[in-house]
């Protein structure tokens, strides 16, 4: 196997030492390459960390015997058996060959981890004028950050379909907005003046029924007072000639009341007829009138809906208040832009001063310019990488301890204990 170096020194048909796993810094390089210096770890006040007791619990429950078992795995397996042996020897090689390549995963974000810290401790030694230079960068960073947040969290922006198509009809929009005020506008009004001539003709019927009225109870008066006069006569007649009286007054006075009351009825008669006239007319005007304004309604509720389906709104006041919000929102992403492009230029800056002092990873520090501002911010994120160093760390020793070693371990045991074996083991570890 490539990862393990297996070297088998045959002597007097003994072996004399096997090897089947490189040392740490053979593997992965020396401690500034990966492994780093194991006992100097002092984050957490207490020296070098120590295996919990957990890890054996640990062991002991995984797919292979612990060390302290190792003699009983050899007693249960059958070692003169080919197959059973082979499979406990590969069984003990995949183990250490996952751990190898756990190992090296581990080692690589450890390595990114411890530099990291040490960027920390480049930026907080560094002298108090070149830290100002360093702080007054990341203050203009962190300055256009925040207006860029201000802009994204704001409430009520067009989204961006609704700019899109605000930024397509720019041209046209303001004389859209006055378009649709005027035919909305005209619409009130053609609806005003509907609202009016109903009123009129309505009023107009009600005049007609009216002066109907007056004509129907004029005839009927006549008739009435016809009636009257005649019976008047009759009884003056009976009067002068069979009782012999003198009713010449009586036929004046009855002329005359006669005379004047349909006078009366005839004036109020005529004048009906002639009201009653003027009404069918101007009833007839008011009904080409509204057949006038309901041609123009048709028309501009046409024009309402095609503007209405042109710039894809419901009213005239709808559009308004986009193309308002459209100018604001232009401006402010016009702002954005500018701020993005300046930030650019400051992050590049940024970068430059890092990179003068040493730092492996500048780029980093571009989204946590508040840790180089504050140092509480500072305190916690060393704290979180010392966290997760600490949790590395103890990945690499179960790794290492409890599944390369322990199943070296066992190997080591079954060519010590048979090396008639021992060659057959060697191939399968070289392989």
């Amino acid at each position: 196997m490539g990862l393990f170096k297996g070297l088998f020194h045959k002597k007097n048909g003994w072996l004399e030492n096997v090897r089947l796993w490189r040392k740490p810094e053979d593997l992965y390089g020396e401690e500034e390459q990966g492994w780093g210096n194991w006992e100097d770890e002092m984050e957490d006040g207490e020296g070098r960390v120590v295996l919990p007791d957990e890890w054996d619990k640990m062991a002991s429950g995984s797919d292979f015997v612990s060390a302290p078992k190792r003699k009983q795995s050899l007693g249960i397996l059958d070692v003169h058996d080919a197959a059973q042996r082979q499979e406990f020897v590969q069984s003990c090689l995949d183990r250490m060959g996952e751990a190898a390549k756990e190992l090296e995963g581990l080692t690589f974000e450890y390595n990114m981890v411890t530099s990291y810290l040490k960027d920390m401790e480049e930026i907080e030694a560094l002298p108090e004028s070149e830290r100002a230079e360093l702080n007054a960068a990341a203050q203009k960073i962190q300055d256009l950050e925040e207006k860029q947040d201000v802009y994204l969290k704001k409430k009520n922006r067009l989204s961006d379909e609704k700019y899109h198509k605000m930024e397509r009809m720019e041209d046209e929009a303001e004389e859209g907005c006055r378009k649709l005020a005027e035919a909305e506008n005209y619409q009130n009004l053609i609806r005003q003046d509907m609202s009016r001539l109903e009123g009129e003709k309505h009023a107009y019927h009600y005049r007609k029924g009216e002066l109907r009225a007056a004509v129907a109870d004029a005839k009927g008066m006549a008739v009435i007072c016809s009636m009257a006069l005649v019976v008047c006569f009759v009884i003056l007649f009976t009067l002068q000639y069979v009782l012999e009286m003198d009713t010449q007054m009586g036929f004046l006075l009855t002329a005359g009341f006669a005379a004047m009351v349909i006078t009366v009825l005839y004036f109020k008669y005529t004048e009906s007829v002639k009201e009653l006239k003027r009404v069918e007319k101007g009833i007839n005007r008011i009904i080409l009138l509204q057949n006038r304004v309901k041609i123009r309604y048709v028309n501009n509720t046409n024009l309402l809906d095609y503007l209405y389906m042109k710039y894809q709104v419901s009213s005239g006041k709808e559009l308004a208040g986009l193309w308002e919000k459209y100018q604001v929102e232009k401006e402010e992403r016009r702002r954005y832009r500018e701020a993005e492009l300046e930030l650019d230029d400051y992050h590049q800056d940024l970068l430059n001063i890092l990179k003068c002092y040493q730092v492996k990873d500048p780029a980093i520090w571009l989204h946590q310019t508040a840790a180089l501002l504050d140092n509480r911010e500072m305190v916690e994120i060393r704290h979180d990488l010392i966290i997760r160093r600490q949790s590395l760390r103890k990945r690499m020793d179960y790794n290492k301890e409890m599944i390369m070693n322990k199943a070296e371990e066992e190997i080591k045991e079954l060519v010590e204990d048979y090396p008639q074996y021992a060659e057959e083991v060697a191939r399968m570890v070289q392989r």
